[in-house]
């Protein structure tokens, strides 16, 4: 199995949706399946050969290193943490650089995805594209639908104003080159700002996923994921 890229995740969010629950545990440190869920991240990007990880951390994050280390499940465990401002996606991003290397994937600290992690790293090299978005076919069954995808290629992607027709959605695993860094509009802070651009310049490849995502985002979402890894844990 082929080593992936640096896997940035992004754990710094306040997860507000999920109240009293996020009091005084962080997002990724909340029991799921009867152990903090970012263990269960970890050990599936451990399983599909990832051998280091960059979390970028914030609200609480001192309690994720705590938790986590500097090592587990043989991955290399690296830490950012945001400033005393908040910068947003892209804005951590940009300030764990210079521990993510030239190629990097990025998902978010509150999903689980089940997907050939291996195969979109290599395919998306292939495409020799400075970017890659994994994507769904969705057609609204989980959110709003918010990309169009053809041939590789997603052709456009919008996340805050989805417009009819879309019927594919960001599956939540990004790929990108540094390079591509340097292509966000003048004072983003999302990571999405990023993707639209890219979709638009028809400089972000697109790798499909078959299966459905699980996140923790919300009470109900955090309990079907619960539900679903008492039923299909990855084991290592």
């Amino acid at each position: 199995m082929s080593a992936l890229p640096v896997v940035c995740i992004l754990a710094g969010g306040l997860g507000t949706r999920l109240g009293e629950r996020v009091r005084d545990t962080p997002k990724p440190l909340l029991e799921v399946a009867g152990e903090p869920f970012i263990w269960h991240q970890l050990r599936l990007l451990a399983a599909h050969g990832a051998q280091e990880v960059v979390l970028c951390v914030g609200y609480l994050g001192e309690l994720i290193e705590r938790n986590v280390g500097v090592e587990r499940f043989g991955l290399r465990i690296s830490y950012s943490y945001d400033g005393p401002e908040l910068a947003g996606t892209l804005g951590a991003i940009q300030r764990a650089q210079r521990l993510l290397g030239e190629r990097f994937l990025v998902l978010y600290g509150d999903t689980y995805l089940r997907m050939d992690y291996a195969a979109a790293a290599s395919d998306w090299r292939a495409s020799g594209l400075p970017a890659m978005m994994s994507v769904l076919r969705n057609e609204g069954r989980w959110g709003a639908s918010n990309a169009c995808y053809a041939r590789g290629r997603v052709l456009a992607y919008d996340k805050r104003s989805p417009r009819p027709g879309m019927s594919w959605i960001d599956y939540g695993l990004v790929g990108l080159r540094r390079s591509a860094l340097s292509l966000a509009p003048a004072g983003a802070e999302d990571l999405a700002e990023l993707l639209h651009r890219l979709a638009r310049e028809e400089l972000l490849y697109g790798f499909e996923a078959s299966e459905r995502f699980f996140e923790i985002g919300t009470p109900a979402a955090l309990a079907e994921t619960d539900a679903f890894l008492r039923r299909d844990p990855v084991k290592r």
